[in-house]
């Protein structure tokens, strides 16, 4: 069994332990390295070079935003992943953190089985964790006129590139839903629309699948309102 190594992150001495506890206590994980701000988390990342980094965003001195995107802007630690902590009510800095290149979000009060599991659902590439609460909360910020005045256009002209198909794709994305349901609705397969969502990260030029959701609700494919998939 091949196991995972995941570094946390967390200026909370108390939580990092209780982290640290629960990911020891699974047969396929390990911690790797324990973080109290943005800055150490970075240094041991490229360090360390654990599979997954649990990133709490709010920390001393280097936010968990700007630490997550200095590792998503590192070409040597392109195989790092990063599950950001956060909680419901903190939707600005959750936008923020998935434009930065977190591969996910989780909120702080989530059940110990969720947590590990979503660990193994980051590592494997599976790069957007809970589709339907992330899609409600990037609706909910796009409305802000501040949060989508500047990519509106960059985005329309992007997804101006993408086929018919990509777009029904890209659109269904962004409500939430998974490839097994977008291939439910379009008639696909899972392996058809994962070649659809890789071509479309290509043309886009985006990283993984949460800044699909964000692009597709800033360029308008997908209007905040519309209903998600749960």
């Amino acid at each position: 069994m091949t196991t995972l190594r995941v570094l946390l992150a967390d200026d909370q001495h108390l939580v990092r332990a209780a982290f640290s506890m629960l990911v020891d206590s699974a047969p396929d994980m390990a911690v790797a390295g324990q973080a109290e701000d943005g800055h150490r988390a970075l240094e041991l990342t490229r360090e360390l070079r654990p599979d997954v980094v649990v990133m709490d965003i709010r920390m001393p001195g280097l936010d968990g935003i700007e630490a997550t995107r200095r590792i998503a802007d590192d070409p040597d630690l392109g195989d790092v992943r990063v599950l950001v902590l956060t909680t419901f009510d903190d939707d600005e800095s959750v936008l923020a953190a998935l434009r930065a290149g977190a591969a996910g979000f989780l909120v702080k009060d989530t059940r110990p089985a969720e947590l590990l599991d979503a660990i193994r659902v980051v590592a494997a590439g599976d790069a957007l964790l809970s589709p339907g609460p992330t899609a409600r909360l990037v609706a909910r910020v796009v409305r802000l006129p501040e949060a989508v005045a500047a990519p509106v256009a960059a985005g329309a002209a992007l997804v101006a590139e993408l086929s018919a198909r990509e777009r029904e794709v890209l659109a269904l994305v962004g409500r939430g839903m998974n490839n097994a349901e977008i291939g439910g609705v379009l008639g696909l397969s899972p392996l058809t629309v994962k070649t659809h969502v890789s071509r479309i990260l290509g043309k886009m030029g985006i990283r993984d699948r949460p800044q699909l959701v964000v692009a597709a609700y800033e360029s308008g494919l997908v209007r905040p309102g519309e209903p998600t998939a749960l």
